[in-house]
């Protein structure tokens, strides 16, 4: 089975301090009229902190962790607002003003139903996953989705003009995220996506939380927040984290990924089977060859350091860096993922930077521009996300 790279391009810029839970209150107006504007949304992205403002334009978010989170405001005919916040020790109070959003005819794709439906399933299979915490999330508003599916470039680009809802029934959360950017490129096996979400509470019972909690602590333990928080504490062997140096090359032998796509839907066509099978065999070739492991595993100050901002960390290596979790196995064979055969089947993960360093915050979110991932974090989609601001059990 063949997972594809994942790049999480949900991006903060990094202020951040040390303190004990924050609060951040304000009053939300129109920037032309100076009234104020009710029922706006107001919350941290990517936390579970989250309310809307009253009738006179007030808002207050409380007992927020802190670290640096992007504040966003919505609310229909208006501007979205975002900013970067500080949370620390002190209160913050901010008034912020919305612009009213210019009336725009967007152009219509009008696309069957069955094309919809198609485009729909395609893409809640690379933004929400497969697994089985996917198949107990419910998408309540599927339709606020715009699809479109390029045959020749082999992308499904998405995006949304209000929250798209989803009920994820495995961890206890309700996400609304407010889908900017997504794509999924066929032929170079990339997903991204860009946008802003809110995690809220599901109501349910005792024993019902119980399970959710049991949930987002296995979502927890080795994932990529767990390692970027245990990385800057030095905890990494503590918590089952083994780095190596990976190095690689391109496997020369393998056409590009766009040829051999192309040849085998021509010979498909044509009901060619002997040029069909040769090119089905050279997409099992793996993309790279000459791969080999560091022997000794690679030290927390080796790959990171500190910064001159309060709270953030720079992540920094020569070619891959090569993550072993070593308290859960994964039996699911992926041919582009080396493994040496004398290493336990452990959780892997390989991490490419785009520039010479990664920027990272206490609460393990990367918040520059996000690295390349294969492996086991590339295989996590919404159904496994959790809120940057959650806090696991003390093991």
């Amino acid at each position: 089975m063949r997972f594809p790279w994942f790049i999480l391009l949900c991006i903060f810029f990094p202020v951040i301090a040390f303190a004990q839970d924050g609060i951040i209150t304000g009053v939300i107006t129109n920037a032309e009229t100076n009234k104020p504007l009710p029922r706006a949304s107001v919350f941290l992205s990517n936390s579970s902190v989250g309310s809307a403002s009253a009738e006179d334009g007030k808002f207050s978010l409380n007992y927020i962790r802190p670290g640096q989170y992007t504040l966003t405001v919505t609310i229909l005919g208006f501007e979205d607002y975002s900013k970067t916040v500080l949370v620390g020790r002190e209160p913050i109070k901010m008034d912020i003003q919305l612009k009213p959003k210019p009336l725009m005819l967007k152009e219509v794709t009008i696309i069957s139903a069955a094309d919809w439906k198609k485009n729909y399933e395609s893409f809640r299979k690379d933004f929400i996953g497969v697994d089985e915490n996917a198949k107990n999330c419910v998408v309540t508003n599927p339709h606020v989705l715009n699809l479109q599916f390029n045959r020749t470039k082999q992308t499904l680009e998405a995006n949304a003009d209000e929250f798209l809802v989803v009920e994820n029934k495995a961890l206890g959360y309700r996400v609304k995220f407010l889908l900017k950017d997504f794509i999924s490129d066929r032929i170079a096996n990339i997903i991204a996506y860009g946008g802003e979400r809110l995690f809220e509470e599901l109501p349910g019972s005792a024993s019902q939380k119980k399970k959710w909690h049991e949930k987002r602590e296995e979502a927890y333990y080795g994932s990529a927040m767990h390692f970027y928080r245990s990385l800057y504490t030095n905890k990494l062997s503590e918590a089952g984290f083994i780095m190596y140096h990976l190095n690689r090359q391109l496997n020369p032998g393998r056409p590009p990924e766009d040829v051999i796509r192309r040849k085998a839907k021509m010979f498909y066509e044509r009901r060619m089977a002997d040029s069909l099978n040769y090119w089905n065999s050279q997409a099992t070739l793996s993309k790279y060859y000459k791969e080999s492991l560091g022997k000794i595993p690679v030290l927390p100050y080796e790959v990171y350091s500190t910064t001159d901002q309060q709270g953030i960390f720079a992540l920094h290596f020569p070619n891959y860096l090569y993550v072993v979790y070593t308290k859960r196995r994964d039996e699911v064979y992926n041919k582009d993922l080396y493994r040496p055969l004398e290493m336990t089947n452990y959780e892997t993960s390989i991490i490419t930077l785009f520039n010479p360093y990664a920027l990272f915050d206490m609460n393990g979110i990367v918040v520059s521009q996000a690295p390349l991932l294969e492996g086991a974090w590339a295989k996590s989609r919404l159904s496994d996300l959790l809120p940057v601001d959650y806090v696991p059990d003390v093991k």
